[in-house]
């Protein structure tokens, strides 16, 4: 089994790569705490996406700490990774988003995997419930979306922005993307729209369950993209958004599985402190070792 962690973002509200800051008690980055436990659930291969810059330096740091049996891909998500007889000659500074970052791993992944942002934090229980749902679907089409309790995920420091996932059963039927919400009474608002939410609603955090069919939904959805001046300039191509369109092409179906665990980010400086002082509880609570990677 697969775990991709995308991991090429500038950080610009963080003030630094925040993909690589030390975190844990023992100067861990937070990425190394998801591999960490996915391989406890029996993943075996570990790819990276990062910036060219970063390839070398993060494939030498995790394979000094890895196990020999994992396989290790650490690789780079270029502007100049399009498809076959395609050109692009403009100017573009971002990354072409993070369906493309999934797209750059089309080499290299040859089953069902994991997709994780690097920098959040998902909980031990997330990746045992990802390992049962891709042994229980190998070979399908059958997507998963983790879940996370919306009341969960807010913010101290205001509102925050979620993706509401719409279910029937256990079948996810579309992911709503609310921009501020925030806590209000016993219960959750958005304050952009006003609606209001109990809190118990499930939402993404971008931890997908996917098979390898999405590269070729990818690759056709990126000739789309590249043809348009204004989406070159402006947009992005994003997987979640990838995902729904193939589920309502009905391509696939994607099953909501309950992370049953919590979820934390460091998308601003002033979360650094918080994570920090998380994983060393779950430390000092013996859900990590410390260090993490034990030296040989």
């Amino acid at each position: 089994m697969t775990l991709l962690l995308m991991a090429a973002g500038s950080g610009s509200r963080y003030g630094k790569l925040k993909q690589f800051d030390d975190l844990g008690p023992e100067g861990e980055f937070l990425m190394e705490f998801a591999i960490y436990d996915a391989l406890k659930n029996n993943f075996d291969h570990i790819v990276v996406i990062t910036k060219r810059e970063n390839v070398s330096f993060l494939k030498d740091h995790l394979s000094s700490r890895l196990p020999a049996s994992i396989k290790l891909d650490v690789l780079a998500q270029e502007i100049t990774d399009l498809p076959d007889g395609v050109s692009f000659t403009g100017e573009r500074k971002k990354p072409w988003g993070t369906a493309h970052a999934v797209w750059t791993a089309r080499n290299v992944i040859k089953g069902a995997f994991a997709v994780i942002n690097a920098d959040d934090f998902y909980g031990q229980s997330a990746y045992e419930n990802a390992a049962k749902f891709m042994q229980q679907h190998p070979d399908d089409n059958t997507y998963a979306l983790l879940g996370y309790t919306l009341k969960d995920t807010l913010s101290e420091h205001g509102t925050v922005s979620r993706g509401v996932c719409m279910v029937e059963d256990d079948n996810l039927i579309s992911v709503e993307e609310k921009l501020q919400l925030e806590k209000q009474n016993d219960g959750v608002i958005d304050q952009h729209s006003g609606k209001t939410y109990t809190g118990e609603e499930q939402v993404s955090m971008n931890f997908w369950v996917c098979k390898p069919s999405i590269f070729d939904s990818i690759e056709a959805e990126f000739r789309i993209f590249l043809t348009d001046e204004d989406r070159i300039a402006n947009s992005e191509l994003y997987l979640p958004i990838t995902i729904q369109q193939m589920l309502q092409a009905g391509e696939v179906s994607v099953k909501l599985v309950p992370s049953g665990g919590e979820w934390f980010g460091v998308t601003y400086a002033s979360d650094k402190e918080k994570a920090m002082k998380s994983l060393q509880d779950k430390t000092d609570q013996e859900q990590y070792i410390s260090p993490l990677w034990p030296k040989a």
